[in-house]
């Protein structure tokens, strides 16, 4: 992927409110590319966003990257409605032949049978329970899920089986869970963390159009927090010389509103993901735009983009050094990551035919109860 393919997006000036991207980047399999014609708008103002149902095989995937905290982990979605202009998961679109503009925001692909084949994937032989990642591509709660109730559904299965489960969101949608999330907090069983990248209304609505505010985030920690759900905030992606002067108030507002931890990470620009956000860039802050990526190329040892384990999420050199520093000395002014988080137990697992035995007869035993005078 070159700059050269950013000629598909349209001409400067268009863009499209409450979208991420201004248009339809190929992806770097198609083998065509279609040019638009200058100074006219391709796209409808408002596009419609389109639901695809994914008739899946699995619904676990497996990775072995050294640097992420989890081996397993659950996508409900393909696209995210959300539309961060920065997110890593934008290229993975290309392998469903769609770009990873517009397309990762408008055409959503979702998995109907996605409660059926966690069913079936618990229930194997020698499974090895291990904490399941949910909605860590794209997020479990994006707009869709308010109606489909597929994360729910996920999340009550992981609460009959007594399987560990951590979450990473964007947004407010998650506090429809709190029922399910505190009996798994009881249990030692989840974490969940709220992903707060600034607390500026007007970045967050140019760079993350259709998320949460950042303070409707803010209000959602603290009532994971009353609910007894262990809280976290990731403060994530940091953007040099955009929102990196906001790391210690963020960090200070997410503690006061109750969360246990925090972590953050620098920003990544794999494959269409960097095409995407230079435009995105040059579009809505092109006073900053010369500024911010060179500051991207200090942290990347002279590239825009690394992707190295040990160095993908932290950059390297003077300023990556100096990030560090920074969060560290605010999460220990302000009592964050202040102990070490204790693992989530694995060891209350029961496979789905036994959860299902199990919750037979305390139903039983509750109806006899009930029968008592």
């Amino acid at each position: 992927m070159t700059d050269r393919d950013s000629r598909a997006l349209p001409a400067e000036g268009y863009s499209i409110r409450g979208r991420g991207a201004r248009g339809n980047l190929p992806g770097r399999f198609e083998k065509q590319t279609r040019q638009p014609d200058p100074g006219v708008a391709e796209m409808a103002p408002r596009p419609e966003t389109e639901l695809i149902p994914e008739r899946s095989r699995t619904i676990i995937s497996r990775n072995n990257s050294p640097d992420v905290g989890f081996s397993q982990s659950i996508n409900p979605y393909k696209g995210c409605e959300h539309g961060c202009i920065y997110c890593f998961a934008r290229p993975a679109h290309a392998y469903l032949d769609f770009s990873p503009g517009l397309d990762f925001e408008t055409k959503i692909v979702h998995k109907p049978n996605a409660a059926k084949l966690l069913l079936r994937e618990l229930a194997k032989p020698g499974y090895d329970c291990s904490p399941i990642a949910l909605g860590i591509n794209t997020d479990s709660y994006q707009p869709f899920e308010k109606r489909l109730g597929t994360t729910r559904a996920l999340l009550e299965i992981m609460l009959e089986t007594r399987h560990p489960v951590t979450i990473v969101t964007k947004s407010a949608l998650v506090e429809r869970d709190l029922d399910v999330l505190s009996e798994l907090a009881r249990l030692g069983l989840t974490q969940v963390a709220l992903s707060i990248t600034t607390l500026d209304e007007e970045l967050k609505r140019r760079m993350e159009p259709r998320t949460a505010s950042p303070r409707r985030r803010l209000t959602t920690v603290q009532r994971l927090a009353e609910a007894g759900v262990p809280a976290g905030v990731m403060f994530a992606p940091v953007i040099p010389a955009l929102n990196d002067h906001e790391l210690e108030a963020v960090l200070k507002a997410s503690a006061e509103a109750g969360a246990l931890w925090a972590g953050y990470t620098v920003l990544r620009l794999p494959n269409e993901v960097r095409p995407l956000f230079k435009d995105w860039l040059a579009e809505q802050y092109p006073l900053r735009a010369r500024h911010v990526m060179s500051r991207v190329r200090q942290i990347r040892g002279g590239k825009e983009n690394d992707s190295a384990f040990g160095r993908r999420h932290r950059g390297q050199g003077l300023y990556a050094d100096l990030l560090r520093q920074r969060f560290e000395r605010a999460c220990r002014r302000y009592g964050l990551n202040r102990s070490r988080r204790p693992p989530l137990k694995t060891t209350l697992f029961r496979p789905p035919a036994i959860a299902s035995k199990v919750a037979k007869r305390s139903a039983e035993q509750s109806n006899q109860l009930s029968l008592l005078p």
